[in-house]
């Protein structure tokens, strides 16, 4: 599976935000993006979710199946959450694996699992609006984790985490690119990815 991105433009509010931008990326490999802000991260993530028209150029991700656009074979995470406050953190992550899972996958997680990974486990039945911020932001990354789509489209996936929260989600990261997965991660801090490739977006205007 390989990522394609070909002199991609993407316009916001009658402004050329991304001028010409070209990478690509194979099963296995991540790429960082950094840049002040105004740069353009966060709108080259949501052009690559599908979320924002491509005013020229364009993206295909190769090897993945034919009759499935690219969207769904991605997961976003922005600076939401995507997380409902009423439901507890179970409830939440099952309703995200019966919406985003198109079939089974054997690199999905369970929602225990996937709990146990960002250290949630033992409050999966509290409600999300009672978290702190870094708790909520751990259960958005177990998200990530029970309906397995090979690309993963991170927006400062490290917001509101602590040090041993960071290295945790360190090591998902490895190990879904270890399994095929491809990460691009708009990010201000280290991943602890040392062998991410990287691209550096413009000054802001």
């Amino acid at each position: 599976m390989r990522l394609r991105v070909d002199d991609l433009c993407v316009t916001r509010g009658g402004r050329l935000v991304l001028d010409r931008q070209s990478f690509s990326l194979c099963a296995g490999q991540a790429l960082v993006v950094t840049g002040p802000n105004g740069a353009g991260k966060s709108t080259l993530l949501r052009a690559l979710a599908g979320l924002l028209p491509c005013a020229g150029g364009s993206i295909a991700l190769v090897g993945g199946p034919p009759d499935v656009e690219l969207p769904q074979q991605a997961h976003y995470l922005a600076h939401s959450d995507g997380m409902k406050s009423a439901l507890t953190v179970e409830e939440n992550l099952d309703f995200w694996l019966r919406y985003l899972a198109q079939k089974p996958d054997p690199r999905s997680r369970t929602v225990d699992a996937a709990l146990a990974i960002v250290g949630l486990g033992h409050i999966a039945a509290a409600p999300i609006g009672v978290l702190s911020a870094g708790q909520k932001r751990r259960a958005a990354l177990a998200r990530l984790l029970v309906a397995f789509r090979p690309l993963w489209l991170l927006d400062e996936p490290l917001t509101a985490l602590d040090r041993t929260s960071r290295e945790k989600f360190a090591v998902a990261m490895r190990e879904h690119c270890a399994s095929g997965g491809l990460i691009i991660a708009a990010t201000h801090e280290p991943l602890g990815l040392d062998e991410a490739s990287s691209l550096a977006l413009g000054g802001a205007s």
